[in-house]
């Protein structure tokens, strides 16, 4: 793989795992969807030129998470586009966004008195953005295909 393949998070299947058909690996990637996971697996809309969008927004730090897939059953892979929507105030003034492979964690803290009679800052929140991302990669990796990252063009 090359320095632009690993900037942009694409992955390949380890040799011997057989190559599931199209209509598999969708199941597969749908099949995510359950009620301990923060994120949600659907069709796409024609608006999002992909086949399956993985959602996933997280209010208590004004961020919206998005990856976009489309199935290229030729060539066997998934090529994803990550998207990211920062909104940390309510005016909406310094609303961000980015895209491409960019793993991040959010974090909110707290301040509260220690044993010690010291007051220190203990974490009161934290997501990962591979708690999306990285069952997503390992279903389609699980299936045989290559999880390609883009950046412009699905």
């Amino acid at each position: 793989m090359g320095l632009f393949g690993k900037l942009v998070g694409t992955k390949y299947p380890e040799g011997g795992v057989a190559a599931l058909s199209t209509v598999e690996v969708r199941a597969a990637l749908l099949a995510l969807n359950g009620p301990d996971v923060p994120y949600r697996v659907r069709n796409a809309l024609p608006a999002e030129k992909a086949d399956l969008v993985a959602e996933c927004r997280i209010p208590r730090v004004g961020v919206t998470l998005k990856t976009r897939m489309r199935l290229l059953p030729e060539k066997r892979e998934v090529r994803f586009l990550d998207e990211r929507w920062e909104n940390r105030s309510s005016d909406r003034a310094d609303a961000q966004y980015g895209r491409g492979h960019a793993p991040a964690v959010y974090r909110q803290w707290r301040t509260e008195q220690g044993p010690d009679g010291r007051r220190r800052k203990v974490e009161a929140f934290r997501f990962d953005t591979r708690e999306m991302t990285n069952p997503l990669q390992q279903a389609v990796l699980d299936a045989g295909w290559t999880w390609r990252g883009v950046l412009v063009k699905l």
